[in-house]
């Protein structure tokens, strides 16, 4: 799962790199165990199970293997788990949905960040690195140097939902916005996850006309994290993909962010305004929400950005749909191949094996489809099995199927995503992150009920998990989509606290761990998703929207604003046979 970061100076909706693969150095292999150690981990490692379990935790045993390195995007051992998964997709008698009748869809990355510490001035004056700026890279310009006037927007949103518009009153075009991080209250947890986002933040600002946008640290920030620790990971690499024609994907390529401002340089940049900072920063913390200001002073900032290419793959495996009428409709099962790789030393074990994260979620997928296969019984609809790359860098893998799809896009109908089941315990109840937000929700009930489990709602609104997994780049897609956790009943919150706490993206995330993992609520899981996958492509109707849901309508997703006939569109080119597959 992606780890969330203080939204103060990324450039798209990306997460830094943990440790780099790219020049592939060699890397230091684990500390030496006692021997007694490792006889009792082999046994716990190789205990035996009952088939359907032992089905299961094999891929495990395999895909968080320390010979695999954590399954870092772009790595050699990256590309063996994914061609283990194809293999996999292949023995359970799905089609290769990839790129020229393979099961790999190449996804084009880029790695970049700052070349150096750039300049930056306010009216004129120098600023100092690390005290009064910290820079951002740009890949979509890699030599960059913006000069203009800058308006003050607060949070930077434009929220109706709220009946909020920060750039009420001012006309920011050809100018630059500077802005403050998160949001005010009154937001739900998902919503306040949307318009916390940079990406979401510089997107707007593209559509008023500004040509840069600037983070302002607030107190607030401050506590959480000081500016001198953030200027520490200034270079920082981040990755993005790369389309067709080259370009680096951002979300606003007209209006670059440029880093940001600490409070120090922020009282500058107020000097003389109509209100100061000190005023600005107080009025944060109440509900009355502030006017944009003008500040009457230029920001000029110059920027150098380096990056580099590399590849990984997403694997795509496709279940042919057996109804005339509806087999060309296509629902995505997903779930994030990718680990953070080999990073800082804990305990003497520097690998990030990722087992749950999410070693155990493409098992689940991989059982999945052999369950199909094994019910001897098509489904309606087709199936298309994904396990996708470099969701630790921000989702980015998801991103590039969901706007390089290898089926036409208005074939997808639902994605049911799976992100780091955990697994400890003896669930008893399922969540499905927004469930309830789409026609999806029943579907879900129905097949926690069925495998003896209750639904419950999302027991942490709060952490915006909605946005922050695969199943989101549908969204984005207008595509209805829900994302599958365990429940927290009984004994579920302390386990689930526990792994967040003791495991997550840590080296201790490994097959045999404490407390164990249970591969019979394993399989439990597995049986929940796979009833839910039948019953999506077994419906009389394909999943719509909620009508006037807020993600639905924003993205245009059928049935929250629109009548329920999806556009026709032409598969995309060079994967005429993919499409032609999906409709026999």
């Amino acid at each position: 799962m992606l780890r969330t970061v203080l939204p103060l100076v990324a450039l798209v909706a990306t997460a830094p790199i943990a440790s780099p693969v790219l020049a592939q150095k060699a890397k230091p292999a684990p500390a030496a165990q006692p021997a007694a150690d490792v006889a009792q981990r082999n046994a716990a490692a190789n205990a035996p199970l009952p088939a359907d379990q032992a089905a299961m935790k094999a891929h495990v045993l395999f895909l968080a293997s320390d010979a695999m390195r954590g399954r870092e995007a772009g790595s050699p051992e990256y590309d063996i788990a994914a061609n283990y998964v194809a293999s996999q997709f292949y023995a359970a008698g799905l089609r290769p949905a990839g790129d020229q009748g393979s099961y790999l869809q190449k996804v084009p990355l880029l790695s970049y960040k700052p070349a150096d510490k750039g300049g930056v001035a306010i009216g004129g004056e120098p600023l100092v690195f690390g005290e009064d700026y910290i820079p951002a890279g740009n890949p979509a310009t890699p030599q960059l140097a913006v000069d203009a006037p800058v308006v003050f927007v607060g949070y930077g949103l434009v929220a109706p939902s709220i009946g909020r518009d920060d750039y009420s009153g001012v006309d920011v075009k050809g100018k630059i916005v500077a802005i403050v991080p998160g949001t005010p209250d009154g937001l739900n947890g998902e919503e306040r996850a949307h318009f916390g986002s940079p990406a979401t933040k510089a997107a707007i600002a593209m559509s008023k006309g500004a040509v840069g946008i600037v983070t302002l640290e607030t107190p607030e920030a401050a506590k959480q994290r000081p500016f001198a620790k953030l200027a520490e990971s200034w270079n920082q690499p981040r990755v993005t993909w790369v389309n067709r024609n080259g370009i680096a994907n951002v979300p606003a390529p007209s209006t670059p962010t440029l880093g940001m401002l600490s409070q120090a340089a922020t009282t500058k940049l107020f000097a003389g305004a109509s209100t100061s900072w000190e005023q600005v920063a107080a009025a944060l913390k109440g509900p009355e929400r502030f006017e944009a200001i003008p500040l009457h002073k230029n920001l000029s900032v110059r920027m150098t950005t380096t990056s580099t290419p590399f590849t990984s793959y997403n694997v795509a495996g496709l279940l042919v749909g057996s109804d005339p009428a509806v087999g060309s409709e296509v629902v995505v099962l997903s779930a994030h191949l990718d680990h953070v790789g080999v990073g800082t030393a804990v305990k003497g074990d520097s690998i990030y094996n990722g087992a749950m994260d999410n070693a155990v979620g493409v098992a689940s997928l991989i059982e999945e489809a052999k369950r199909f296969q094994a019910s001897g019984q098509p489904p309606r609809r087709s199936v298309l099995f994904l396990a996708v790359t470099a969701e630790e860098k921000g989702l980015v893998g998801s991103d590039y199927f969901a706007n390089n799809p290898t089926i036409a896009k208005s074939a997808l109908v639902a994605n049911v995503n799976l992100d780091m089941p955990i697994i400890t315990y003896k669930f008893t109840d399922v969540i499905a992150f927004g469930a309830d937000r789409s026609t999806l929700g029943p579907i879900v009930r129905r097949a926690a009920a069925m495998a003896g489990a209750s639904f419950s709602p999302d027991p942490m609104p709060e952490q915006g998990l909605f946005v922050r997994s695969d199943h989101y780049r549908f969204v984005q897609q207008g595509i209805p989509s829900v994302f599958l956790w365990p429940g927290e009943a009984g004994a579920g919150k302390a386990a689930v606290e526990k792994f967040f706490a003791e495991h997550y993206h840590q080296p201790s995330d490994e097959v045999v761990q404490d407390p164990g993992i249970d591969w019979e609520s394993g399989v439990r899981f597995i049986k929940v998703n796979y009833q839910i996958a039948r019953d999506i492509a077994d419906a009389p109707e394909r999943p719509v929207w909620n009508r006037g849901d807020f993600f639905g309508t924003l993205y245009g997703g059928i049935g929250a604003v629109e009548p329920l006939e999806a556009p026709k569109e032409e598969a995309p080119k060079g994967r005429a046979n993919l499409r032609q597959s999906v409709t026999k």
